[in-house]
C-alpha cells in the first residue's frame, strides 16, 4: 500500500508500505503406496501353481475337442457306414470326467466359481479375511476328501475292466485324486495370498 507524504515542494511522494503475502506454492502430491511384493512362498506357488493351472485348462479344451470327433465318429459310423463303434461312448464318458474335474480345480484357483458375495462384501475387511480364510481351509478339506475316496475306490476296482476299452475301471477315479490335489495346492495358494495382503492372479494372464 502506497502512503503519500507532503514534501517541501507540495508533491505527494508515495511510501511504500508492506508487501502482500504471496500465496503458498501447492504441496507435491504423495506418491501412491506401492503393491506389497508377494513374499517368497507366494512366488514359489505361484510359479507352480499358474502353469499347472493353464494347463489343466489346455487339456480340458483338447479334451472337449476330443469328445466332439469322438461322438461325430460315432455318428457317422452309425448311420453312413451303419456300423456304429462299441468303444466310443465308454471312451467319451472317461473324458467327460477329467474335462470337468480338472476345469474344477483350475475354478478354485482362478475364482472361476459361482459364489455369493452379496453379505460378503458388506463386512469388515478383517472380518472379510477371515471368513475368506475359512472358505478356503474348508476348501482345502474338501479336496482332501476327493484324493482319500477316489483313491479308496480307484483300488477296490482296479481288478475290473472297462468294456470295449480294456482300461481298468480305476481310470475313471484318476480325475478325481488329480482335482483334490490341485484343489488343495490351489487354497494353500489363496491362504498364503490372504496372509500376505494379495490376490492371486488368474492363470489367463
Amino acid at each position: 500500500m502506497n502512503v503519500p507524504i507532503q514534501g517541501g515542494s507540495g508533491n505527494a511522494a508515495p511510501v511504500k508500505g508492506p508487501a502482500a503475502p504471496q500465496p503458498a506454492a501447492p504441496e507435491p502430491a504423495a506418491p501412491e503406496p506401492a503393491a506389497p511384493e508377494p513374499a517368497a512362498p507366494r512366488r514359489l506357488l505361484t510359479r507352480i501353481n499358474a502353469p499347472l493351472a493353464k494347463a489343466c485348462m489346455l487339456a480340458s479344451v483338447a479334451g472337449l475337442l476330443f469328445i466332439v470327433v469322438i461322438v461325430f465318429w460315432q455318428v457317422f459310423g452309425r448311420y453312413v457306414l451303419n456300423s456304429s463303434p462299441t468303444w466310443t461312448e465308454s471312451l467319451s464318458l472317461i473324458i467327460v470326467l477329467y474335462v470337468t474335474l480338472l476345469g474344477a480345480a483350475v475354478g478354485v484357483r482362478d475364482a472361476g466359481h459361482i459364489g455369493l458375495e452379496s453379505l460378503l462384501v458388506l463386512a469388515p475387511v478383517t472380518l472379510r479375511q477371515r471368513i475368506e480364510f475359512v472358505i478356503h481351509a474348508l476348501v482345502a478339506v474338501f479336496g482332501a476328501a476327493m484324493v482319500y475316496n477316489g483313491l479308496m475306490l480307484g483300488e477296490s476296482v482296479i481288478s475290473y475292466k472297462i468294456p470295449n476299452l480294456a482300461l481298468p475301471e480305476a481310470v475313471r477315479y484318476v480325475p478325481l485324486v488329480l482335482s483334490g490335489l490341485l484343489i488343495i495346492l490351489f487354497s494353500i495358494e489363496h491362504i498364503v495370498a490372504l496372509i500376505d495382503g494379495t490376490e492371486v492372479e488368474p492363470s489367463w494372464h
